[in-house]
């Protein structure tokens, strides 16, 4: 990737996280930590991979993307608000009665929203669904979807994940975002599902291992995943609450919205990390 690409990918990424914490604030609720944590992930995906259209969200042959860990649903707003798809003013409405933009991704009102998610395990199974659509009618999209190292704790995740092996759907890529901390703790500590690359591998899937947080890792891994015959999981190693100094790595802030007084401390880091970008 050269230089310029990667600088408009990090500017854009900072301004993501400035909209996940406006709109957490705002809400006084939501999930910022997981959120931040896969922000170049949807970045690269909306910006620089998928095939999509923001002036026609419903176009039959673009490709579809699932957040199947639906609590980080104000990252994805954030990315979907900058890639054109609605107003980047209507973040700071999140979760408030007359939005759009509700806790979790709703489809039938949110332009770009291609499956309301929530219940963990359920999204990465209507990202298969979808995968085999396409191979079915032979449409040709690609189906993206990114599921939490907590959420892949529950079995229907891999009650998908065999189906999609045993059909051999080589247009579904799948990001586990592995920022090893979940609501109640560490992975290891709740219900650790390690190792996450040999159990994809077990029901036929192709593992590539990276650094969620670098856009040269999730270029790579992508551009490799693409010439594979089989469904990918791409386990990206991430940093919970990336961005936000009081929140990296911190259980906490899982599901936790900031005061006042964070909410500014936030925002001034953010706002001197895109200055420092520009």
């Amino acid at each position: 990737m050269d230089s310029a690409t990667k600088k408009e990918l990090q500017i854009l990424a900072c301004k993501v996280r400035l909209g996940i914490i406006d709109g957490v604030h705002s809400a006084k609720a939501g999930h910022p930590g997981g959120s931040l944590s896969c922000t170049e992930i949807l970045t690269y995906l909306y910006f620089k991979h998928m095939n999509i259209d923001p002036k026609n969200p419903k176009m039959a042959n673009r490709d579809r993307f699932v957040l199947s860990k639906g609590h980080a649903a104000p990252a994805l707003y954030a990315v979907l608000a900058h890639r054109g798809f609605f107003d980047v003013e209507k973040l700071t409405t999140l979760r408030q009665i007359g939005s759009i933009l509700q806790g979790h991704p709703d489809m039938k009102n949110i332009p770009g929203v291609d499956m309301s998610t929530g219940s963990l395990g359920q999204g990465i199974s209507a990202a298969v669904g979808m995968a085999l659509s396409s191979k079915h009618f032979g449409e040709n999209y690609n189906v993206y979807t990114v599921l939490g190292d907590g959420e892949i704790e529950e079995g229907q995740v891999w009650e998908a994940a065999m189906f999609a092996g045993n059909k051999g759907l080589s247009n579904l890529t799948a990001f586990v975002d592995y920022n090893n901390l979940q609501i109640d703790g560490t992975i290891g500590e709740v219900n650790s599902a390690e190792p996450i690359d040999k159990k994809f591998e077990a029901f036929n899937w192709a593992t590539i291992v990276i650094d969620g947080n670098d856009f040269d890792q999730i270029e790579d891994a992508l551009n490799k995943a693409a010439t594979i015959d089989k469904p990918v999981a791409i386990i990206a190693k991430t940093v919970k609450g990336k961005g936000v100094s009081y929140m990296e790595n911190a259980v906490n802030w899982h599901g936790a919205a900031p005061n006042d007084e964070l909410y500014e401390q936030a925002m001034n880091e953010l706002n001197e990390t895109l200055k420092s970008l520009q």
